[in-house]
């Protein structure tokens, strides 16, 4: 069973930045995409930014310029660099794997969270 844990969220005051980081329990070249999702309190989850096989990102126009993704192979982990934090991105924020095999094999981390205060 794969194993995503997120680490890195906190309290942290509007204009500031983080680092999380996902560490899975298996090699991530494996995967077709991870990705980071957040889920903010009354609200769906939303995806935030993913990076696909090929390096290839894609990020929600919300934080285009702001967040960055990126991984290392060598670490099985993946990064979600968030610059110039918002209120609005209070949310828990949760690392995604997908593998495409006869059908899309989703994985999920536990969650971390993230609260910016104004």
């Amino acid at each position: 069973q794969v194993q995503l844990v997120e680490s890195g969220g906190g309290l942290v005051q509007a204009g500031g930045s983080l680092r999380l980081d996902c560490v899975a329990s298996e090699s991530i070249s494996s995967f077709n995409v991870m990705g980071w999702y957040r889920q903010a309190p009354g609200k769906q989850r939303e995806a935030v930014a993913n990076i696909f096989a090929g390096g290839t990102t894609s990020y929600t126009d919300s934080v285009k310029g702001r967040f960055t993704i990126s991984r290392s192979n060598a670490k099985n982990t993946v990064y979600l660099q968030i610059d110039n934090l918002r209120p609005e991105d209070t949310a828990v924020y949760y690392c995604n794997a997908k593998r495409v095999t006869n059908t899309v094999n989703d994985y999920w981390g536990q969650g971390t969270q993230v609260t910016v205060s104004s």
